[in-house]
């Protein structure tokens, strides 16, 4: 679908249908405006951006245009953590309408609020992904996204709302229920993270459901980096189109980008609510367009809680080539791992997207795995647990032989050696949310 034809498609939110495709000088002017107006709140209003600024020699009247951006200081997840609860809000506590947090499984967690602009921005954002990824008033919208604090289930279920969908608001679990209502309730979108996906498809299989028949068009997936690999066996198991959508709490919940039905080749950035930067993780310089780097994010129309210059982690690409649906935005390339996910075994840099691209479609296993990280000794040792695939019962001998093939191609493709052991269906742990596919056991041995 066309930026023009969802507009037409769309009478219930405030679409604009010049929003996608204005031209970049047009696009610039927008963005140089709206971020002038940005530091200038967040200096008034938030003494943490305050005391940055001036310890890094810089000010609101110091930025002229949008090359202006690289002198400010970075946002990292550690400053919201460091103002827990509520010391990043450029709003009174009582102008929030709705508050979101991390799990804080790593220590305090990041605390994110909204006002009701925010939360209409928000709406209007993710009606326009789910418009990019084909989704027209009137579909039945299954969602599978966690909903209470997480981001995602509210931020999808909104978005459909605002384009008119009807939402089915399942959230994760219950995997069995959920194959129920997607046979009787008959969704044409499916949101959710990709392997918990992956989880609805194979317990469907075992329940005797043929998803690959059943009404789902569009699989709207993100939450967790997911590789071309786990999209063609989505698409594969499902009989969908799994098209990829990016956000984060931070910045604002899900809907920051989203890819195309129409190409599917990168996620359109919309630059008329952020401005996107790459840089060198290791000297956080700025990068040119099209270099890979880590992804950084300021936000140019958030009331309650702008972020200047945040660091995501995420590792990707930014691209300023034409799209064929016609969107004048930058793309961001598919992310292939997080800055602080990178594993380094021996001396060899390893993305966890690395390993499952090996992984999925590799004949006999199934489309599960984790990978375990040990210390012997001085040295970090991996060990990816994989699935047999469904209905094959392997010997211990086909098992070791299987193992052994995937060593070698790990090895081959990644240029790491680890340790490979295929367990039986149903070993490896499923996830209902995001995936859990890095368990670290190396502080035990300490």
């Amino acid at each position: 679908m066309s930026a023009s034809t969802a507009a037409k498609a769309s009478k219930t939110f405030m679409y604009d249908p010049n929003a996608e495709t204005m031209p970049r000088e047009a696009l610039i002017a927008l963005q140089t405006a709206r971020l002038k107006q940005t530091l200038d709140r967040v200096y008034a209003k938030i003494p943490h951006y305050r005391r940055k600024f001036d310890a890094a020699g810089v000010g609101p009247a110091d930025f002229n245009g949008l090359s202006d951006i690289v002198r400010f200081p970075f946002t990292l997840k550690t400053d919201l953590r460091d103002n827990y609860p509520f010391g990043m809000f450029a709003v009174p506590r009582e102008q929030l309408l709705r508050v979101h947090a991390s799990s804080g499984t790593t220590g305090k967690p990041t605390v994110v609020g909204y006002t009701k602009r925010d939360l209409d921005t928000w709406a209007d954002l993710m009606a326009r992904c789910f418009a990019s990824a084909g989704a027209l008033p009137g579909d039945i919208v299954h969602n599978a996204y966690g909903y209470g604090l997480f981001t995602g289930g509210l931020g999808a279920h909104y978005g459909a709302e605002r384009l008119g969908c009807t939402v089915v608001p399942v959230s994760g679990g219950g995997t069995e229920r959920q194959v129920m209502l997607i046979d009787d309730f008959k969704p044409s979108i499916l949101c959710a993270t990709p392997s918990y996906a992956l989880n609805i498809a194979e317990v469907a299989q075992k329940m005797g459901s043929d998803l690959k028949r059943s009404s789902l068009k569009v699989g709207l997936f993100g939450a967790e980096p997911w590789s071309d690999a786990m999209r063609h066996d989505l698409q594969d198991r499902l009989g969908l189109q799994a098209v990829d959508i990016y956000g984060l709490s931070e910045i604002m919940g899900p809907g920051v980008a989203c890819e195309c039905h129409a190409v599917q080749s990168g996620l359109h950035g919309w630059e008329d609510h952020f401005l996107f930067e790459t840089i060198d993780p290791e000297t956080q310089q700025p990068l040119p367009m099209g270099a890979t780097g880590e992804l950084v994010i300021t936000t140019l129309t958030k009331e309650a809680q702008p972020m200047i210059r945040y660091r995501t982690r995420d590792i990707t690409r930014l691209s300023n080539e034409p799209c064929a649906c016609g969107r004048t935005h930058i793309r961001i390339m598919r992310v292939t791992g997080r800055d602080d996910d990178m594993l380094i075994i021996r001396g060899v840099n390893v993305y966890p997207s690395q390993v499952e691209a090996v992984l999925i479609g590799f004949p006999g296993l199934a489309p599960h795995y984790q990978i375990i990280l040990t210390r012997e000794g001085a040295l970090d040792m991996m060990t990816v647990e994989i699935e047999v695939a469904p209905g094959n019962a392997l010997s211990d001998v086909e098992r070791a032989r299987k193992a052994k093939e995937v060593t070698h191609h790990i090895k081959s493709l990644i240029g790491v050696t680890c340790k490979v052991l295929v367990k039986a269906e149903g070993e490896v742990p499923r996830s209902q949310g995001k995936a859990v596919r890095v368990k670290d056991e190396r502080n035990k041995a300490n």
